[in-house]
């Protein structure tokens, strides 16, 4: 913990600052500074700047809201509690309104409580110096710190990396290949692309290649001509000719027929196209960006994606992290998140309670930022506010999970039978109370009998547990460490 971390307490009752005092001074690398008064506060902060206050909320001369109001115009960083008594929704709303906090205590409090927020915040501050440090490295450098790109919501370092390379490949007429995990914004990218080129002024068309029929793909990429099959009763404009000057986005392109992925091979290679039944070529200018949630290497040796097809869209490559690698982005989202679903559902939410922001972070997140934004939607739409508590966030993911199959418990079963069986896996589950392990634990295990099982061929194994063979690395990496 911090060495110097100071916190201020603010009372005007001499037994409650005895109490709070306390209760934290006891933690290591804690300097507790208390005051009477909302004035008195005012003046040791401003001798002397805390990295946290933590105020009473009615006090005579100066209340709470008025000191903390204060505080975050002196000091924005300084992380602000509110101590009450009430636990009227009004009152809260006033503080997080005026004094723009970052949690309260309710009267009385837990000291165990207590002290775990207190060392949650200090975890907290002690990331945001870190991050700044990042940043002011970054600002220093050839390439800018960016708060916020496009579309995109988030400050890590791994997305700083993917915002250059974004804004790089945008002026170009380059091809791009995008890969990631389901859920990562691969769309956002491309459309960020398409925003910050020459092209901007046309069109932008995304297709899903997993989600349209393969009977009906070659249509909605190159159109159709009146009479081509039955239901063709006029001529219809594809995706190539929509997109023309513009940007055409083939997401999941690994789902596609191989022999169309041929023939959008041939159409990228000269810009032409047959209108399905037609017999006239087209020509249109196109800039193509293509996707896929497919290790595309692992997808070329599964027969899934076309080799000469793969290396002629991947001229720039470009990853997007999942959720879990971008640090505290996920609690920027969910604030944002949660910012556009109270306005669109007209709900008066102002915050997370810090133990909601707790469980954000330790969260796996497998659906990655489509799972985040689903579930503080929920939250929104299930709840009245004014904060997002960890009860809430703990009952919605509890009641996902007991319908969605964890891909740690039930391992991909190939039905090669040249690959290995993983059939026998559910028979290491846990049968008593006794014998349940850690999730870490048991996920860790669950890789490592993959990876044995494919003789030590990471790519496979990753395969067969439907992830990135980049999510298995960074594991083994984090054993070790």
């Amino acid at each position: 913990m911090h060495k110097d971390f100071q916190v201020i307490i603010v009372d005007d009752e001499p037994r409650i600052l005895r109490a709070l005092n306390r209760a934290l001074s006891d933690l290591p690398g804690i300097s507790v500074v208390a005051a009477g008064s909302g004035k008195e506060a005012l003046a040791k902060f401003r001798e002397s700047p805390a990295d946290i206050v933590i105020s009473d909320l009615s006090m005579p001369e100066m209340t709470g809201n008025d000191l903390l109001a204060e505080i975050a115009q002196i000091a924005p960083e300084t992380i602000r509690i509110m101590l009450t008594a009430h636990k009227e929704p009004e009152h809260i709303m006033e503080a997080v309104n005026r004094g723009k906090v970052s949690g309260y205590i309710n009267k009385p409090w837990s000291d165990d409580e207590l002290r775990s927020m207190i060392e949650d915040l200090v975890a907290s501050r002690e990331q945001y110096v870190r991050r700044s440090i990042v940043g002011k490295v970054l600002s220093n450098s050839a390439t800018p710190f960016k708060k916020s790109f496009e579309d995109f919501v988030g400050n890590s370092p791994s997305m700083q990396r993917v915002y250059n390379k974004l804004e790089k490949a945008a002026p170009s007429k380059a091809s791009v290949f995008i890969t990631g995990e389901s859920g990562t914004g691969k769309e956002v990218a491309a459309f960020a692309i398409h925003n910050l080129s020459q092209r901007k002024n046309d069109a932008f068309i995304a297709l899903n290649c997993a989600a349209i029929p393969s009977e009906l793909m070659e249509s909605e990429i190159f159109g159709h001509v009146k009479g081509a099959f039955s239901g063709a009763v006029s001529n219809r404009d594809g995706a190539a000719t929509l997109a023309d000057n513009g940007t055409l986005f083939l997401d999941e392109l690994g789902e596609m027929d191989m022999s169309l992925q041929a023939k959008i091979l041939r159409f990228i290679q000269t810009g032409t196209f047959q209108r399905v039944g037609g017999t006239k070529m087209e020509k249109v200018n196109v800039r193509f960006v293509a996707a896929t949630n497919r290790e595309p290497h692992e997808a070329i040796k599964e027969g899934r994606l076309r080799e000469d097809l793969f290396y002629r869209l991947n001229v720039i490559a470009v990853e997007m992290p999942s959720l879990r690698d971008r640090d505290d982005d996920v609690v920027l989202l969910a604030r944002h998140f949660l910012n556009c679903f109270s306005e669109d559902e007209e709900k008066q939410f102002s915050g997370f309670t810090q133990d909601a922001e707790n469980m954000l972070k330790r969260y796996s997140w497998p659906g990655n930022v489509r799972q985040l934004q689903n579930l503080i939607h929920s939250c929104v739409v299930m709840n009245d506010g004014p904060m997002i508590t960890s009860d809430m966030l703990n009952d919605l993911l509890t009641s996902r999970e007991q319908i969605s199959t964890p891909a740690v418990s039930v391992p991909h079963i190939s039905t090669d039978p040249s690959v290995p069986s993983i059939s026998s896996f559910d028979s290491n589950l846990p049968h008593t109370k006794q014998e349940i392990e850690p999730l870490a634990l048991m996920e860790r295990k669950a890789i490592q009998q993959a990876i044995a099982l494919y003789d030590d061929n990471v790519v496979k194994a990753a395969s067969a547990l439907e992830v990135s063979p980049s999510t298995l690395y960074r594991k083994m990496q984090q054993w070790e460490e």
